[in-house]
């Protein structure tokens, strides 16, 4: 049920057709969105479909007032603009306030998010006004941060989903122009409190993930640069494989928390990681890719490996708290070995047997997916499993062969693979079935 809790409002919106249908009360219906944190009167589809038509209602009107000022802020005195400007802003707020107060907490969000949009056209026309715009992203960091008290203050999701996306353009801004955004994991840091302290919020604990992995990686070529603007180095591959383990291991241990929200997490968490993982070894199971690390000079080695081996302590902390220390330290031993050896390799001709170890692992990571699969009763994982096999065959018929006869063929193959692991699929959750049912009996 760990990949159901991710359908939240779809389970909500059955629960509510079964109570509709009298297959079950009410009492019981709240009873099921419960067990998954969910709140069954405000995820109703009738609902969230109100929520979201009022949130695109209160952007437009604020498209509109601020169309109406760009279209005629030159006929407007300037005193008048800026006033006007910081008492709209402040008059939408004092607002969404009062109604927070009164207990419409959706109400004042909506609002807050109007206000906010107000406060950041404020920012942009009162320094069109005095000309103030020597530092271009300077007006999205205080925009963003104009946004974060509030956010804090009521717990809010979507005005920290606001405010991170606010900090996000800055960050790219400031990168972009070859500056460090060295304020940027106040934001970060926000959104987490915000995530401990509220109800779930997938996209920004999302955001958060994109946000820290951002900063991270920008913070290694800062360290590393030899430009004034973002540069990959090798020493970036064994530093975020380091960072994903870490993420993984933080992961299992959110996995055995009481809490459904901190399940939840670590499922989205275990999913990005494992697709990050995936697409890594793809992309690594061609030659060249190895190659050109072969015949790399490794400038910055001994900062990587101080921060692979800080990581990998940490990972490691994390999975013994979790009680799967033994099993992730198979993961973290087959990494380290590539890394050391790659490290202490200098002849390019080692590439082959690297392309050849990267296969083997992504038939290894496969056929682990499918066994996890049928083993859990997770259709994610099983089809995962068996789409990492077929796609490895494939790019290793594009990498080796090439004729359409072959290739013909080898299609033809994929489907019957696919055709049988349906079929075996179907059969495997046909005996389950049947074991629940002799059980209910019993």
């Amino acid at each position: 049920m760990r990949l159901i809790r991710l359908l939240k409002n779809d389970l909500a919106k059955e629960i509510a057709d079964w109570v509709s249908d009298g297959i079950i009360s009410v009492t019981q219906a709240e009873k099921i969105c419960a067990r998954y944190d969910i709140d069954y009167h405000q995820a109703k589809p009738q609902m969230f479909g109100y929520h979201v038509l009022i949130s695109l209602a209160y952007l437009f009107v604020g498209l509109a007032v601020i169309t109406l000022l760009g279209a005629n802020w030159d006929d407007i005195p300037r005193a008048l603009r800026m006033w006007g400007l910081i008492t709209l802003t402040m008059l939408t707020q004092g607002i969404a306030i009062r109604k927070y107060h009164l207990g419409d907490d959706t109400g004042a969000v909506g609002i807050f998010l109007l206000g906010n949009l107000f406060f950041g056209a404020s920012i942009i026309l009162i320094a069109q006004i005095y000309h103030l715009g020597e530092h271009m992203p300077d007006g999205v960091f205080w925009w963003a941060l104009g946004c974060l008290p509030i956010a804090v203050l009521i717990k809010s999701r979507w005005l920290a989903i606001q405010a991170n996306l606010l900090a996000l353009v800055w960050f790219f801004l400031e990168v972009n122009m070859g500056f460090f955004p060295s304020l940027f994991p106040l934001f970060i840091a926000a959104s987490l409190i915000i995530l401990y302290q509220s109800k779930q919020s997938i996209i920004l604990f999302l955001l958060s993930l994109i946000s820290i992995a951002c900063f991270f990686e920008y913070s290694l070529s800062a360290l590393w640069q030899e430009k004034h603007y973002f540069d990959i180095y090798e020493e970036h591959l064994g530093s975020s494989a380091a960072l994903l383990l870490f993420a993984y291991s933080i992961s299992l241990y959110l996995e055995q928390k009481k809490s459904i929200i901190a399940q939840d997490y670590a499922t989205v968490l275990t999913l990005w990681c494992l697709r990050f993982s995936l697409l890594f070894f793809l992309v690594m199971s061609f030659q060249e890719p190895w190659d050109t690390l072969l015949k790399s000079q490794w400038a910055h080695q001994t900062a990587m490996l101080i921060i692979v081996g800080l990581l990998s302590l940490g990972a490691c902390f994390f999975a013994y708290k979790a009680k799967k220390l033994l099993p992730f330290l198979y993961i973290m031993v087959v990494y380290l070995a590539l890394l050391v050896t790659l490290l202490s390799s200098d002849d390019r001709s080692h590439a082959l047997y690297f392309q050849i170890a990267d296969n083997i692992i992504l038939i290894a990571i496969g056929i682990t997916l499918i066994i996890r699969g049928i083993q859990q009763g997770i259709s994610h994982y099983f089809f995962l499993g068996i789409a990492t096999i077929l796609l490895t065959a494939l790019m290793r018929y594009i990498d080796l062969i090439g004729d359409y006869i072959g290739g013909a063929v080898l299609f033809m193959l994929f489907a019957l693979l696919l055709i049988g692991a349906a079929k075996y699929w179907k059969k495997h959750q046909a005996l389950e079935f049947n074991k629940a049912t002799q059980r209910e009996v019993i």
